[in-house]
């Protein structure tokens, strides 16, 4: 018995709720209809020029990357730089101890002295012999024989002088000097390692970051757009009238000073489907390193594309939608294709969109298919601000 009168009052109830609810629904339909249609912001598409920015991963390099090598083996004796300092060409960088090629130096120099006596030993025979052979008091087989041997011992003298020269190339390669201006690389072996020019690790490289390349590539069907957006018969030519592109640095920070494209590989790369692009940059404060990675952005003008903001569009399963205004003063959604994102946060619409389309700018969450609205017209120069600065 009690269970069937609570079962009552919990249906009693719940139709009453019911009730008011459907009176609330109903009072909130009548007064939205009393206020009539919500204001919406609309502006009209009108085409505009702007510039499209593409951008490509990229590497950074010195103009210089040397990589400092013995060619001597030997002990590292000692090391002149630290990692990351500023060096001049010429500059010492390491000394090696190897203490075999001070004795072929010695032993050149000995040998030289050696070489010299018996040279100067064959000449007084040639001197002796000469006047005796002119007097006829000795054959003159006498003479040539001593000519001869002074040949010998010149070019032994030579030969000598040869290995002197020899040992101390050999000697100079204990001082390690760097070949270029630029900056000292890390230093993987430390005073005392022997080393060898058969070591796959190099003592440092130097950098010479005064300028850099920027290396990034582009695939088949963007080099063929690529060619094509820019004028000239040849590919000097179509280089030329690329303008000048930006670096976008790791933190998202777009570099000071603009770089220049001056490189196109010939060539596809058969396993990646790529051409390597080259562009350098001035990097006198050094605030670009070697083997950093970055973003090349290459501009692009174009006239007479149809651009909405970014604020305009709703995405639903992977499409984009806007709700252009239509007739009645309903909108309607409508789906577009953009090609790319503009400057000021805008899309390029490629499908979906004409000149004159009315769209609504923003806060049509609540919006639906044919809703009546009070549109706001906007100044469409005020839309597009953006795009022209």
């Amino acid at each position: 018995m009690k269970t069937t009168i609570r079962l009552a009052l919990f249906t009693s109830l719940a139709l009453f709720l019911a009730s008011c609810g459907g009176k609330d629904e109903k009072a909130a339909q009548a007064a939205a209809a009393a206020a009539g249609p919500q204001q919406y912001p609309v502006f009209a598409v009108i085409p505009q020029s702007t510039t499209l920015d593409s951008d490509y991963p990229a590497t950074i390099e010195g103009i210089e990357n040397v990589d400092i090598r013995p060619r001597v083996d030997g002990f590292i004796e000692r090391i002149f730089v630290d990692e990351g300092a500023v060096v001049k060409k010429g500059q010492l960088l390491f000394t090696i101890n190897a203490p075999q090629y001070e004795q072929q130096v010695r032993t050149a120099n000995a040998a030289i002295s050696s070489a010299e006596a018996d040279v100067n030993a064959a000449q007084l025979q040639v001197n002796k012999t000469k006047p005796l052979v002119d007097k006829d008091i000795i054959s003159k087989y006498e003479l040539e024989a001593a000519q001869l041997t002074l040949q010998s011992r010149k070019a032994a003298l030579a030969q000598a002088k040869a290995a002197l020269v020899n040992a101390r190339v050999n000697l100079g390669y204990t001082r390690i000097t760097s070949p270029v201006n630029g900056l000292v690389g890390s230093l993987p072996f430390k005073a005392g390692s022997l080393v060898s020019g058969t070591n796959a690790e190099p003592l440092t490289t130097i950098s010479n970051t005064a300028k850099v390349f920027a290396y990034f590539s582009l695939n088949e069907k963007q080099l063929l757009d690529f060619s094509n957006t820019y004028k000239g018969k040849t590919l000097a030519e179509q280089m030329k009238n690329i303008p000048p592109v930006t670096l976008v640095l790791a933190d998202g920070s777009i570099y000071a000073q603009d770089g220049k494209i001056e490189s196109i590989n010939g060539q596809i790369n058969t396993g990646t489907g790529s051409a390597s692009l080259r562009a350098t940059f001035p990097n006198a404060k050094s605030i670009l390193k070697n083997g950093a990675s970055a973003t090349v952005r290459i501009p692009q003008n174009v006239s007479d594309v149809i651009l909405i903001p970014q604020k305009s569009t709703t995405d639903l399963q992977g499409k984009k939608f806007v709700y252009v205004l239509g007739d009645s003063a309903k909108v309607m959604s409508t789906p577009v294709e953009v090609m790319q994102v503009t400057k000021g946060k805008f899309f390029v619409v490629t499908k979906g969109l004409k000149p004159g389309d009315k769209v609504v700018l923003e806060g049509f969450q609540s919006l639906k298919d044919n809703t009546k609205i009070k549109p706001q017209e906007l100044n469409t120069d005020s839309v597009y601000a953006e795009v022209k600065k």
